[in-house]
């Protein structure tokens, strides 16, 4: 089911996910600056999770609805994604916001704001490609929520081995030979489809051991 909603940066769009059963927690999702809710990780948690009791929902930035192709600055991805947070908290359910890339930043820096319980960052980008001098992880250190970080071995936005140390309630789980799209390639000893287990699992023990 699709709703759009009404943003200062235009409208947004809600793909929902329900749970099979009465659902335990409600995770919200949003897209990286290069691609929208069609990711390879984002799709497989909407197939994954809700047969584990955990609603999901997919959120498409206005600047995507809209057909552009260059993402705006962080302050107009947060007001677009503000005024979503506010029309699925009316599910009742608790709260986990995240995203993938620049959507990981989105919910970090926002995650109090909006009530969440938890934040879910996919392929943080912790600094941009060659320049590990422009460190993002104030956002992610200071989401200021239990914060799980599944981040690609090979990814060229930081790798696991880059992130600092993290304070308690954050975790990091590595994907063996992933890059920034937990691309594995076919000549590695560990496969996609295990890639994406391994994501999908982890997000679902994860939440279920917080709700």
């Amino acid at each position: 089911m699709q709703t759009l909603v009404t943003t200062p940066a235009g409208e947004a769009r809600i793909t929902r996910y329900p749970a099979a059963g009465r659902p335990k927690a409600l995770l919200v999702l949003g897209h990286g600056a290069g691609g929208g809710v069609e990711a390879v990780d984002l799709q497989a948690l909407a197939a994954a999770l809700p047969g584990r009791g955990i609603a999901l929902a997919l959120v498409e930035q206005p600047w995507r609805v809209a057909g552009k192709k260059v993402a705006p600055a962080p302050k107009t991805l947060d007001a677009g994604w503000l005024p979503v947070m506010a029309e699925l908290a009316g599910d009742g359910l608790p709260l986990v916001v995240g995203g993938r890339s620049a959507g990981a930043r989105v919910a970090c820096r926002t995650a109090v704001a909006v009530g969440a319980v938890a934040v879910l960052a996919l392929a943080f980008p912790l600094h941009p490609p060659g320049r590990p001098e422009r460190s993002r992880a104030e956002e992610l250190l200071g989401s200021g929520r239990p914060t799980l970080v599944l981040q690609g071995e090979k990814d060229a936005f930081g790798t696991p081995e880059e992130f600092p140390a993290l304070p308690e309630g954050h975790r990091l789980v590595a994907v063996p030979y992933g890059n920034h799209g937990f691309a594995v390639p076919k000549r590695a000893p560990y496969g996609q489809d295990e890639a994406l287990q391994l994501i999908t699992g982890s997000v679902g023990d994860w939440i279920l051991g917080l709700c």
